[in-house]
């Protein structure tokens, strides 16, 4: 016999895959087209997860919103032939033990999963495909229809799509965007170690992830269905 519904939405930059070497070279391209100095590294996976318009605003607020705009577009257009060269499995790696425990989960049929992510369709649909892994997941909250996190409206629109309330749902990342996208919309956070943002700063996360394959028992006893 199978449980109520519950829906893990996961953020996928830092908690699903490792794409930080992406992400960094296609900034670096960015802000070289618009002749401004580049960030440092920690300044840029500092705010990953973020849209990019937001992104662009954040790291070169002395330019104007029309740079900005193009600064996007490089961002892009880099970041997408970095990928087609590699291939997304290689480009953005995914963390030890994600794939087993997406398919530990997704084998429960009380258990539906989700991502919201800061990336566009485009991106989204690309690294899905190149993991095999858009099967696992029954809503799929892209940066091209929502306001940029921590705004609740990804997680929202979760909800949304499958029917659940937010007392069936958990927001699975590894920023505190993450973390206050979740309390802004009335969802525990759990928070990963191994992504961008120090596990140190995550301080409303119910718990922190050291190792992928502790989520599922941390669900159980956080639904209180464990054995």
């Amino acid at each position: 016999m199978t449980g109520a519904l519950r829906l893990v939405v996961f953020d996928v930059d830092g908690t699903l895959v490792d794409s930080q070497a992406d992400i960094v070279a296609a900034m670096t391209h960015a802000f070289d087209c618009a002749g401004h100095p580049p960030p440092a590294t920690e300044a840029v996976l500092g705010i990953v997860g973020l849209s990019l318009d937001v992104v662009m605003a954040r790291l070169a607020p002395a330019l104007t919103p029309a740079d900005h705009a193009a600064m996007v577009d490089w961002y892009k257009e880099a970041y997408m032939g970095l990928r087609a060269r590699a291939g997304a499995a290689e480009s953005s790696p995914l963390y030890p033990y994600a794939t087993e425990v997406l398919t530990a989960l997704h084998s429960r049929p009380e258990t539906l999963l989700g991502v919201a992510t800061g990336k566009s369709r485009r991106g989204l649909d690309k690294l899905l495909q190149g993991h095999d892994l858009g099967h696992y997941f029954v809503t799929q909250q892209v940066s091209d229809h929502h306001p940029s996190k921590p705004h609740p409206s990804m997680l929202e629109a979760a909800l949304s799509d499958v029917g659940l309330d937010t007392d069936a749902a958990v927001m699975v990342g590894d920023t505190t965007y993450d973390m206050e996208m979740a309390a802004a919309a009335g969802l525990p956070f759990i928070g990963v170690a191994w992504g961008y943002h120090e596990p140190s700063r995550l301080t409303n996360a119910a718990a922190i992830l050291e190792d992928f394959r502790e989520l599922p028992d941390i669900l159980d006893r956080m639904w209180g269905e464990a054995p």
